[in-house]
């Protein structure tokens, strides 16, 4: 690490600094204490506030981290003061978006899954999470899903068959977590959060996340030019790379 610039670290929540849809564990918790003593820290989740505020530690996050951004970094807050919301529904029109969710549940009810639970489609401020498993499913269910769709790419035909369907309404699919796609405004992925840190305030951004492939929803924030990008496998892998980026003093 170059010392004496100023460093802003965003990090993606699920599979990144928490097992999915788990709290923060203390290991990690630690991990970000050393590091804010160096630089910033602040998170792009895909989740809502609410739900990132459950993993990571409750409403004391907006204290913890100097940026937490919110469904894929539309909706912000920097040191606890809102910075950023968006609507899906003023952007692209209710009828647009019936007409997504519409397909989407049909799509769905065509798939045979080893196993379906409830709440398929979760309206966001920003998004629509569509989930062909349902996101009400257990986490053994979840695990048994994540198997199935690595063998199959059950996410990815549904992206291709829904860009497809929807080629000009202004819509992105993306591979959302382990179990889900969101779908949002072309231009609201994570790169969205970059409009609310100013340019020249940090010498370097960096993103550390693991859905970082074409198609993924951390691939556009870690190859944007305003960000040095870092593909993690694991929480336990993110603390190796910070231990090696930004050593403990």
């Amino acid at each position: 690490m170059t010392t004496g610039k100023k460093i802003l670290i965003l990090f993606d929540v699920d599979g990144t600094l928490t097992p999915a849809r788990k709290p923060i564990e203390d290991r990690m918790r630690r991990r970000l204490e050393s590091l804010k003593k160096s630089v910033a820290i602040g998170i792009v989740g895909g989740s809502d506030y609410t739900k990132i505020k459950e993993q990571l530690g409750g409403d004391d996050i907006c204290n913890f981290y100097e940026y937490v951004f919110a469904e894929n970094g539309v909706v912000g807050y920097r040191n606890c003061n809102p910075i950023s919301c968006e609507n899906i529904v003023k952007c692209i029109g209710n009828d647009n978006l019936q007409k997504v969710i519409n397909f989407a549940l049909k799509y769905m009810s065509d798939l045979q899954l080893p196993k379906k639970r409830g709440t398929f489609i979760e309206f966001r401020s920003s998004m629509i999470n569509i989930c062909p498993v349902g996101r009400s499913c257990s986490y053994e269910e979840r695990l048994e899903f994540v198997e199935l769709d690595k063998a199959e790419n059950v996410r990815q035909k549904f992206i291709d068959v829904l860009r497809k369907e929807f080629p000009d309404i202004g819509l992105q699919f993306s591979i959302g977590g382990q179990i889900s796609i969101d779908v949002f405004p072309v231009g609201w992925d994570k790169t969205y959060c970059l409009r609310h840190i100013p340019s020249d305030e940090f010498q370097e951004i960096h993103f550390f996340g693991d859905k970082t492939q074409p198609g993924g929803n951390d691939h556009e924030i870690f190859s944007s030019e305003r960000t040095i990008g870092h593909t993690v496998t694991c929480p336990d892998d993110t603390i190796s790379q910070l231990d090696k980026l930004f050593p403990e003093s």
